[in-house]
């Protein structure tokens, strides 16, 4: 579990884009990658095979795997989509990623794959299984299973937490942080460093941040629809 306390305190950055965004091409998102890093960022999540080996080659800090679709759906809050089956787990292990993060909530998943099967599946091949949840609810049933870390990735994007606003859930993060007994993840809409402040004062284990830092184009946005 050492992998765990070294993320104890920090902030992790999300280098991803989808294929059919510019900084996709591989020298771009190791640009990426070498540039958080050397601002001081504690760990990386990143999406796919290919960045999780070159993030394991190129830097000692703990890497977060995952996988999505090259085009999300559109009912993406309905369906399981982020490293869905056991295919992409072994995906994400073979790669080298510290940490796999998957979705942690209690829908049915392709192939009627189980998370349960996932998180042993995980552990078995010793590593750290990230559950992204949307509510407290599947953050229990997460721990259940034997999760190792809850993150609140999800909340504001599944069926079951709509309308969470503009801001991180801060009470997403307080009621796991009170009614779990595990490491808790701060992760979606931080946009300032005030945020990151309040999450460690609540109770978070570390705080991922992606949009407000590698995603130029949603930053762009923020400023031409400003007010």
């Amino acid at each position: 579990m050492d992998i765990i306390n070294r993320l104890k305190g920090k902030v992790v950055v999300s280098c991803q884009a989808m294929p059919s965004e510019p900084l996709y091409l591989e020298k771009c998102m190791v640009a990426m990658m070498q540039s958080v890093v050397k601002g001081g960022a504690g760990g990386l999540r990143v999406a796919g095979a290919r960045d999780v080996k070159n993030a394991k080659k190129l830097f000692n800090i703990p890497v977060i795997g995952l996988t999505k679709p090259n085009i999300i759906p559109e009912n993406w809050q309905e369906i399981v989509y982020i490293t869905p089956t056991q295919k992409e787990v072994i995906e994400l292990i073979e790669a080298g990623a510290d940490i796999i993060a998957l979705d942690g909530t209690m829908r049915k998943r392709p192939n009627n794959a189980k998370l349960e099967d996932l998180i042993k599946y995980i552990k078995i091949n010793k590593r750290i299984s990230m559950a992204d949840i949307s509510t407290l609810e599947e953050g229990q049933n997460a721990e259940k299973l034997g999760a190792n870390i809850l993150s609140t990735t999800l909340s504001g994007y599944t069926q079951f937490s709509q309308n969470r606003g503009d801001e991180p859930d801060f009470e997403l993060l307080e009621q796991l942080v009170k009614n779990t007994n595990l490491p808790v993840v701060l992760e979606g809409r931080i946009w300032e460093p005030e945020q990151v402040d309040k999450a460690f004062e609540i109770g978070a284990h570390c705080v991922v941040i992606g949009s407000a830092i590698t995603r130029p184009q949603l930053i762009t946005k923020r400023f031409i629809k400003r007010g």
